[in-house]
């Protein structure tokens, strides 16, 4: 239902302020799409979502994308205790490109990293994830990422990237070098390895192809899922829901029309 403020003269609904406002669905199409998003251990498609909700594969992709923002936590919690770091690389592989494709995005020779979007994450052991795109997994970027979000004094767990050299100087740091071994004891980056294999198995076997500018929400959903592993299927979805609240996304922002018409 849509009401008038005697105050403004603008309607209103329930949905303003939320994922929801000024979207012509009723509930009964978004409640379930939050509910199969939630739940999927691997994602689910936008193809995937039309068919179920009877709605066009633009819409299901709209939608799920503003679920996606109301995955997003937010928290100033610290990790601590035992912490693991490690970085991925996430892009297609330059062999399974068509030249022109390849060129475009890696650039004519170009092998290893090139042309692939960097992310960063900070694992607690039985606890919570952190995951964000970074520009490059350098010194400079690292450092100042994990002393934001790992307490001071905590171990913390990283392959042999010399990016990682320095934490020592607030952190117990602990070094495995994969090309020696992976576990030494309790020495390892196992869990966020875990982590990587659950995001690449979403990204490549349900969702194909992610634009660079897109990947930060899939991080979230990734996120999300993993940090509410010990719920239950209502429990993620109740989350969800609560979170929904204060956020809002407009196909401009999303698509990035606005900031195109702003520059």
């Amino acid at each position: 239902m849509v009401w008038r403020c005697n105050g403004c003269r603008k309607q209103f609904s329930v949905k303003n302020g939320t994922i929801f406002e000024e979207s012509p669905l009723p509930f009964s199409k978004w409640l379930p799409a939050m509910w199969l998003i939630s739940n999927a251990k691997n994602g689910v498609s936008s193809c995937e979502v039309a068919r179920a909700l009877g709605v066009t594969q633009k819409t299901a992709w709209f939608m799920l994308h503003r679920i996606r923002l109301a995955f997003q936590n937010g928290t100033f919690e610290l990790l601590g205790n035992h912490v693991e770091a490690d970085e991925t690389y996430i892009g297609g592989k330059a062999r399974n490109m068509h030249k022109l494709e390849r060129e475009r995005k890696i650039g004519s020779g170009a092998t290893g990293f090139r042309g692939k979007t960097a992310v960063m994450g900070i694992l607690e052991r039985g606890g919570d994830i952190r995951a964000l795109v970074i520009e490059k997994a350098n010194k400079k970027t690292v450092e100042p990422i994990l002393c934001d979000a790992v307490e001071k004094g905590a171990t913390v767990y990283t392959d042999a990237l010399l990016s990682y050299k320095d934490i020592g100087d607030w952190f117990t740091h602990q070094v495995i070098d994969h090309s020696v071994s992976y576990v030494e004891g309790q020495i390892h980056t196992n869990g966020l390895e875990n982590f990587w294999s659950l995001l690449k198995r979403g990204l490549s076997g349900t969702y194909v192809s992610v634009e660079p500018y897109h990947l930060f929400r899939y991080l979230d959903e990734q996120v999300f899922r993993y940090n509410e592993r010990k719920g239950k299927d209502a429990d993620r979805f109740v989350q969800v829901l609560g979170q929904a609240i204060g956020r809002r996304l407009t196909y401009a922002e999303l698509t990035g029309k606005m900031q195109q018409c702003e520059a």
